[in-house]
């Protein structure tokens, strides 16, 4: 489906700039309320939302519009976008919504839908609401208005879905944990996840201000982790990104474990426990992990870069279990979407069964180097249609000689061409990266 505003994820962009308007935001709530309104005969939508600033603004925009097509409104504050995910299934709501730019700086943000079943929308649904956004807006008359009404307990709600994820004769007692929230979404909610399980919990990431969400915290930046965990002498630490759908844990020798990794710790575990049917992952997964599924005996597919791929990938396949190296890990026996907590929570169970460490489960699995470059390009810039971009590809290729892989996509969320290369020597791999994005440079610059 071609799309005019929906990206991967939503729509998403810098607050002020089209389309993360107010004008729009009002547009977009309104077209996705009619498209609703012809959906269900008493239509009503939960709204989620991050700790940026600009969230208070685009919350009040999607009401209005929601409320002008007759759509019922939860409003729900700060919370993880897999809790809104959680909270439309459980309210049997119509829609959720959520307003984040998940890891991306505090001067962005974003809104992604969740239809009634928990699950991102279908193509179809999303091209329903930017074909009525063509449309003149309206207005209600006042007896056909939404009502608004403020979700109190949506927080408490989520903590107890993610523990009902744990299995009931584990706990967590013993164990020091750091938890690293980013200044995001999971900041009052998390912390009290694994606390509630029994572990001594630090918490780090937990003010935030509106301006410092992922700043130097999170999934994305690990190290200020690595130093709370040292400094805290901690077992284990977990950093979760701005609205709390990836992860990634660090162990007490400082060595941090990225979605690849936890994916396979996770897989594991259930092969042996023969429950294992096969696993997604991405363009960007590491060939060693392919390599481990073949071992364990497991299928193994890809799918493009993005938790909706995989998770397409998964349904199709009839598989529970997918993720991305970044973080992003759906176990679909718990829950629709990808969730950082109950991934850590599917972690640690893996942990507390086997008895053993984070280092001593993923031993097997030695990563091949990857090398990630992004390359800032204009808007709609095709690298394909670029000859010296596909000679520098190819001599890299040729120069690794069937020891690694070359891969250039376009980010579904940023203006960057990103560049990788995996395989072996390093300095062959960072070699062939750097020759590729300084191609992709100079042709974006042309």
């Amino acid at each position: 489906m071609s799309r005019k505003y929906f990206g991967t994820d939503g729509v998403r962009g810098t607050v002020g700039e089209s389309p993360m308007t107010p004008e729009f935001v009002l547009r977009l709530g309104y077209a996705a309320g009619r498209v609703l309104s012809g959906q269900s005969k008493d239509p009503a939508v939960v709204i989620g939302k991050d700790t940026r600033i600009s969230g208070y603004m685009i919350e009040s925009a999607l009401e209005a519009g929601f409320s002008a097509a007759g759509v019922d409104v939860h409003m729900c504050g700060p919370v993880p976008t897999p809790a809104v995910a959680y909270l439309t299934r459980a309210l049997r709501l119509s829609a959720g919504v959520v307003i984040s730019a998940s890891h991306n700086p505090y001067a962005d943000n974003g809104i992604k839908f969740f239809s009634a079943d928990g699950f991102k929308l279908p193509d179809e649904t999303e091209a329903a609401i930017e074909a009525e956004m063509e449309k003149a807006m309206g207005c209600n008359a006042s007896a056909q208005l939404g009502k608004v009404r403020r979700r109190e307990d949506a927080g408490g709600r989520y903590i107890e879905f993610c523990k009902s994820t744990f299995p009931n004769e584990l706990d967590l007692k013993g164990l020091k944990l750091v938890v690293d929230c980013a200044h995001g979404a999971a900041y009052n909610i998390a912390p009290h996840v694994f606390h509630e399980l029994g572990a001594d919990v630090v918490a780090m990431g937990v003010k935030p201000d509106g301006f410092n969400i992922n700043e130097n915290l999170g999934a994305t930046k690990p190290g200020a982790l690595q130093r709370a965990v040292s400094d805290n002498q901690a077992h284990l630490g977990v950093a979760l990104d701005g609205d709390a759908d990836r992860v990634v844990m660090v162990d007490a020798e400082g060595r941090a474990y990225d979605g690849d990794q936890l994916l396979f710790v996770v897989a594991r575990h259930r092969a042996a426990k023969k429950t294992l049917k096969g696993v997604a992952g991405t363009l960007m997964t590491n060939l060693a992990f392919e390599k481990a599924m073949a071992r364990l005996g497991a299928a193994f597919g890809r799918a493009r870069v993005g938790d909706r791929y995989v998770l397409e990938l998964m349904r199709d396949k009839g598989w529970e279990l997918g993720g991305e190296n970044s973080g992003h890990i759906i176990c679909l026996d718990k829950h629709t979407t990808g969730d950082g907590i109950v991934s850590a929570l599917q972690v640690l169970d893996a942990m507390r069964e086997s008895g053993k460490t984070l280092h001593e489960l993923t031993e097997e699995l030695v990563m091949y180097p990857q090398v990630l470059l992004n390359v800032a390009v204009p808007k709609g810039f095709d690298w394909k249609k670029h000859a010296a971009i596909k000679r520098a590809q190819d001599e890299a290729e040729r120069a690794l000689n069937g020891r690694g892989r070359v891969l250039l996509r376009p980010s579904g969320t940023e203006p960057v061409l990103r560049v990788m290369v995996e395989g072996e020597p390093r300095d062959a791999i960072e070699s062939a990266a750097n020759s590729i994005a300084a191609a992709v440079k100079s042709a974006a610059q042309a």
